[in-house]
């Protein structure tokens, strides 16, 4: 699995309820805490952080909001 670069947009992918997040939920990779484990940011729309929690990367999705070359 391909590491998920630091300040990638993700949305997590399944229901995360002690954390507060339901999947779909869109954050932001503000640390590599150790191979295929990232802190993730979830914040408002004034910017204020809500949930910050250390998640797998089978429990995250990265979005791309520009063209990617297809999967050979």
């Amino acid at each position: 699995m391909t590491p998920i670069p630091l300040l990638s947009v993700v949305a997590v992918t399944e229901d995360l309820l002690p954390a507060g997040l339901v999947r779909g939920q869109v954050g932001t990779v503000v640390e590599n805490i150790a191979p295929g484990v990232y802190l993730v940011e979830f914040s408002d729309d004034h910017g204020r952080t809500y949930s910050m929690p250390e998640l797998r990367a089978d429990q995250l999705m990265p979005l791309h909001y520009s063209p990617v070359p297809a999967a050979a």
